[in-house]
């Protein structure tokens, strides 16, 4: 077997081995749980998972996915597979683009473009804020230029390859805008077998199909209808890391907007060094690139990698922010804007295929040369990056509430003290973790939604979980609560947080279960009913079914597909 026929074989175990490199330490017994991201033996498909309170849809379908499974298997072994599989999938869809993109390219470029789309800042960054499942988009771009390029090329199989795509990133809703805007890009540069009409509204056709689980829920809740607080622009904009402007940190694939979510080197003045390193390996290799700029996949994610730099940069300008600020309090969903790095993602497919050309044609030492390069430019996000990444053990104080509420007669919402949505568990990173309850409980657990970043809050959009709080805070009687739809009140006693008066309200509340971690409160009386009509839940349901139709009759499709097609030939780009 030849080296150009082992390629791809190479390239797939060479990314799968960076992965388990990245995600070694999690890989053992135990949960995620840090930030943003928090995995659990079990969850549930209550309201809340499917998007159906007056809070955003920001995790649909996600929640829902992981309640189904778990129902099987462990929450937390689902999580890391997850996670694993979409960073293998990255390295492996960046050497798929470059045979692709750069057909002469051999094992070299290919294990180049597989360590810079690996092995950078952008992923470290959203690994230690806890976006899995963002990820999961991000690994599905450069199989998206894959899918719109055999589109362009008048195979049947690119269009199963964009709905498994399109319905992998779907997983969070900026995940398949990602895929989407990618996916329009490289369809709308003229030229092609296809009709460019036919294609681009093919292309929204399976947007909307990958986006109907949050769409719907959006539509029947009406979370987030009121527009999000415009103090969250100034909250999530890029950050500009030590040694760099905001706009050097977006070119390096940093910037992420909170400091301390970032791996110790990006921290000091060696991110400066670490941008220059990857950028170096980058730089050298467009102008090679761009000599094929007619090929529409380069001259499109040329524009996107631009733009995805350069408006994160105006967006945390003081221009930038009043423009935020407008958006979204004035145009429906612009609060998926205001995280505005996580948009840098769009540069990756460019930086790989950049990075591949550099070595194109050049000998062997090169492409080792450029890949040791980038693995040093990033060195602590070998091993968990740094150690942050390890996962921890929930106390079975937790299993007994949730058998509690299970097995009970009982049905209503559950409020939570401490107040607010972040804990630190002494169990736990030291770092502030996402409130486990919601997706460990088998009840609707009421979360504000409110966010504490730099000092500051942004707030959210439960309103009923606020007007819940204020009783807790202020002593309310059992009464107020009961007319809320709480039949739950869970104290959280390890943890730091606001508690106010909230004694005299549990003073009047039966205790079902305490230990030294956990207290569950009942609320006896009648319950007002908060909950979604039969309809809407099954509206929604049908959405997620789709979505779910989409990802497995994608994959297959361009499986069986594929061989029947892959014919050495030219092709109209």
């Amino acid at each position: 077997m030849t080296v150009r026929r082992r390629a791809p074989f190479v390239a797939a175990v060479y990314s799968l081995v960076l992965a388990l490199l990245v995600l070694g330490p999690l890989l053992g017994p135990g949960y995620l749980l840090l930030r943003d991201a928090v995995s659990t033996p079990r969850s549930y498909l209550m309201d809340s998972a499917l998007g159906l309170t007056d809070a955003a849809a920001r995790a649909v379908p996600q929640d829902a996915l992981l309640a189904a499974l778990s129902a099987f298997v462990d929450g937390g072994l689902v999580v890391k597979a997850i996670l694993l599989l979409a960073l293998w999938a990255a390295g492996w869809g960046a050497a798929r683009m470059v045979r692709t993109v750069l057909p002469t390219a051999g094992l070299g470029p290919q294990l180049v473009a597989v360590t810079v789309t690996v092995w950078n800042p952008y992923v470290a960054e959203r690994l230690l804020q806890g976006h899995w499942s963002l990820l999961t988009g991000y690994a599905a771009l450069p199989w998206t230029v894959c899918a719109a390029v055999a589109i362009r090329r008048g195979r049947g199989q690119g269009w199963f390859a964009l709905a498994a795509c399109l319905a992998a990133a779907g997983l969070t809703p900026t995940g398949v805008l990602l895929a989407a805007v990618t996916a329009l890009a490289v369809l709308a540069c003229p030229g092609g077998r296809s009709a460019r009409g036919l294609r681009l509204t093919g292309a929204l056709g399976l947007f909307l199909a990958a986006s109907a689980p949050w769409l719907v829920a959006t539509a029947l809740s009406g979370g987030g209808g009121d527009g999000s607080d415009p103090a969250g622009v100034a909250a999530f904009a890029a950050r500009a890391e030590p040694g760099l402007a905001t706009l050097g940190s977006l070119a390096g694939l940093g910037g992420v907007w909170n400091e301390t979510a970032v791996p110790q080197t990006r921290t000091t003045l060696f991110a400066l060094a670490g941008t220059v390193l990857l950028l170096g390996v980058v730089l050298c290799g467009l102008p090679a690139l761009w000599r094929r700029r007619r090929h529409p996949a380069v001259a499109a994610l040329t524009v996107l990698a631009l733009l995805a730099v350069l408006l994160p940069t105006l967006g945390a300008t003081a221009w930038g922010l009043g423009a935020g600020r407008w958006m979204v309090q004035h145009v429906p969903g612009a609060g998926l804007l205001r995280d505005a790095q996580k948009w840098v993602a769009l540069a990756a497919p460019l930086y790989a295929l950049a990075a591949a050309a550099a070595v194109l044609r050049r000998p062997v030492t090169w492409s080792v040369s450029a890949v040791l390069i980038v693995l040093l430019a990033l060195p602590d996000l070998a091993w968990g990056v740094g150690g942050a990444l390890r996962p921890v053990r929930y106390p079975p104080s937790w299993q007994q509430v949730a058998t509690e509420l299970e097995v009970g007669p009982d049905s209503g919402d559950v409020a939570v003290l401490p107040t607010g949505m972040f804990r630190k568990f002494p169990y736990g990173s030291s770092a502030p973790v996402l409130d486990p309850a919601p997706r460990m409980l088998p009840e609707d657990v009421l979360q504000t939604g409110e966010l504490v970043v730099a000092g500051g809050s942004v707030e959210g959009e439960g309103s009923r979980a606020q007007q819940v709080e204020r009783v807790l805070l202020t002593g309310g009687s059992p009464a107020d609560l009961a007319s809320l739809g709480v039949r739950w009140v869970l104290v959280e006693r390890d943890t730091p947080g606001p508690r106010g008066e909230s004694a005299t309200t549990l003073s009047g509340l039966e205790r079902r279960f305490s230990d030294e971690h956990l207290e569950l409160y009942r609320v006896d009386g009648d319950v007002a009913p908060h909950e979604a009509t039969p309809r809407a839940r099954a509206t929604v349901i049908a959405a997620h079914v789709l979505w779910a139709m989409l990802l497995a009759g994608g994959l297959l499709g361009a499986g069986v597909l594929e061989p029947r097609t892959r014919r050495r030939r030219r092709h109209q780009p």
